[in-house]
């Protein structure tokens, strides 16, 4: 059977303030229509982003910098319902947190609701490198997809790739053939295509194309290298 998966690159804006949010929303719109957000609250991660002006607390939000761009907001934060539910409606056309911040399946599943309610089109969960994937089972059926972590420690780019993450997309797509995964984490042309193989079809990629001389060079080959598997 052909593999009729659309593979999507999206870049990764970690906006520790308005000033850094707005140039590299400036830098990635020049090639990209999409761009993904890491959010952190300096309790879950011990990093601090906008929108938040303290540990665990946030100002308005808005999407006004991001016009014309589908905008996927990562919350990696402590207490994501309320935050999910700003970004939501607010315009992000995807929001996800983290499985490890919930305490049951039942209480993800009720968030991950009320972000649908509130206007996001997609909804999901993010896993850690080391949670068991077992612990998705229950809340499958919410999500419109799973973002897999692969790198061992989150809420700092440039964290080195960790190749136990090929098993772990393996593994829940063999489970899930139908759901979205979405990988984070280290990702780049060289290890891009052996995740696409595994079963994954969008990727978060941050410090291979920020970090890159020409960002737009750059996605364009890491973009190549995915789809050349498909």
């Amino acid at each position: 059977m052909a593999d009729i998966r659309t593979v999507e690159i999206i870049p990764t804006c970690v906006p520790t303030n308005p000033r850094e949010l707005a140039m590299s929303v400036q830098k990635i719109r020049a090639f990209s229509h999409t761009i993904h957000l890491d959010i952190d609250d300096g309790i879950f991660t011990p990093a601090m982003t906008w929108p938040y002006t303290a540990a665990g607390n946030f100002s308005d939000v808005t999407l006004q910098p991001f016009a014309g761009m589908d905008v996927h907001v990562h919350l990696m934060v402590k207490e994501p319902r309320d935050i999910g539910i700003a970004f939501s409606r607010a315009g992000a056309a995807s929001v996800f947190g983290h499985i490890e911040s919930f305490n049951s399946s039942r209480e993800a599943e009720k968030v991950i609701e009320a972000w649908r309610k509130s206007g996001a089109l997609e909804v999901g969960l993010a896993i850690l490198l080391d949670t068991p994937l077992n612990v998705l089972d229950p809340v499958m059926g919410a999500c419109d997809f799973i973002h897999i972590m692969t790198i061992a420690t989150i809420g700092t780019q440039g964290i080195p790739y960790d190749p136990r993450g090929i098993e772990r997309v393996r593994e829940l797509h063999a489970k899930h053939p139908n759901i979205i995964l979405s990988v984070d984490g280290g990702e780049s042309e060289v290890n891009i295509p052996d995740i696409v193989r595994a079963g994954a079809s969008r990727f978060a990629v941050g410090s291979a194309i920020m970090k890159d001389p020409d960002p737009a060079v750059a996605y364009a080959r890491i973009a190549s290298a995915a789809k050349a598997v498909i």
